[in-house]
């Protein structure tokens, strides 16, 4: 029997192992040259001013929302279809969430979306995360316009989007928003293990984010060799240069990368499109496709979600959900009571995960669609 299938894996090759060998072996595996170096690549290849390294990308976020001074009695917008830590981040700093409801068809919060939420808001409003589901790219001149009206700032979640394109431009540019935070967590586009980066154009910005990330603590301009100060409370939120090296070398992989994830996903659209009770997502743009999510009618299929996963399971493939909407969550629930967005609520009754990682041959895709084909019969 073929391998299994994970829905998403890390590509690590030879060259990215010597990389990282390389980096054991000099004198820095904690913050050295790596990190400058991997922040100047990734800032010019996203076409950002600045880079700021960081663990992950809760960090990134997180590290964002200290940057912009979020704090108690601020109100942020999140989409409700999201990873937890987009919302965390504000409540990290005892900032209050209004989610904003999504299309059921990608899952993006959408001009109309975000609007409701600063209605629901009625009053001033810090700043707006959009995210940027399985690579996809929200509205985000729609999205700047209706921020700057509200007096809020845009940072962008994109851990799903590096190398996505859209007519207004690529993820991480910040020609919409004041930042925006990755991931290089191994199922993402490239991997560092864990790891995260913050992009911006604001050198201002950029100044806190890297005070964010190192306990507020700066040596430059000490009359001591060992003289620091610590200018606000910050975290340890720092990438070390071993992590920054494999950094590196994915980076140069990374437009393969990218174009080996949309032939794939291509290939999905072809084989799906035919298929009863599937809806296939209508690609906008060129997404970096982080995630290939097929929309499932399991109803239609007399099938649950969870006897499908654990059938495509039995034949070796995975699959995964993204993702459980955060305004459900017991936490959020406890806090803000029950919440309906009919927009979320239907994305996450269809949404399923299927694998997709540059690893994959050329006909897993069939093999997947195969599987999934039997397992809604």
């Amino acid at each position: 029997m073929p391998g299994f299938l994970p829905y998403g894996r890390q590509t690590i090759d030879d060259d990215d192992i010597a990389a990282v060998a390389e980096a054991l072996r000099s004198d820095y595996l904690t913050t050295g040259p790596r990190v400058d170096a991997f922040e100047a690549a990734f800032a010019e290849r996203v076409g950002a001013k600045h880079a700021v390294a960081c663990s992950n990308g809760t960090a990134a976020l997180h590290m964002a929302t200290i940057a912009l001074g979020v704090g108690p009695g601020d109100v942020c917008i999140v989409p409700a279809i999201t990873f937890l830590a987009t919302a965390n981040c504000v409540r990290f700093q005892g900032g209050d969430v209004i989610f904003a409801d999504v299309d059921p068809l990608t899952g993006l919060m959408t001009q109309a979306t975000l609007a409701e939420a600063l209605d629901q808001a009625g009053g001033a409003v810090r700043a707006v995360l959009p995210v940027h589901l399985a690579g996809r790219q929200c509205d985000m001149p729609a999205i700047k316009m209706l921020a700057d009206e509200a007096g809020a700032a845009v940072v962008e979640d994109a851990c799903h989007a590096l190398g996505s394109v859209a007519d207004f431009g690529q993820a991480g540019d910040c020609a919409y928003s004041a930042m925006a935070g990755f991931s290089f967590h191994p199922v993402k586009t490239i991997a560092t293990g864990e790891g995260g980066m913050v992009t911006t154009n604001d050198a201002e910005l950029a100044a806190k984010l890297r005070l964010a990330r190192s306990h507020g603590m700066v040596r430059e301009g000490m009359s001591e060799p060992w003289a620091y100060e610590q200018r606000m409370l910050g975290y340890n939120y720092r990438l070390p240069d071993l992590n920054c090296a494999l950094g590196l070398s994915q980076l140069h992989k990374l437009d393969a990368f990218v174009e080996r994830r949309r032939m794939l996903a291509s290939r999905y659209d072809e084989l799906l499109r035919p298929m009863n009770a599937v809806s296939v997502i209508t690609t906008e743009g060129r997404p970096g496709f982080h995630l290939y999510v097929a929309l499932i009618d399991f109803e239609a299929a007399g099938v649950s979600r969870a006897e499908v996963m654990a059938r495509l399971a039995e034949q070796g493939v995975g699959s995964q959900v993204h993702y459980i909407p955060v305004q459900t969550q017991p936490y959020y629930r406890d806090r803000y009571g029950d919440q309906h967005l009919p927009g979320a609520a239907a994305w996450y009754e269809r949404c399923l995960s299927l694998p997709l990682y540059p690893g994959m041959a050329d006909d897993d895709p069939g093999r997947v669609v195969e599987a999934l084909s039997k397992a809604l019969s």
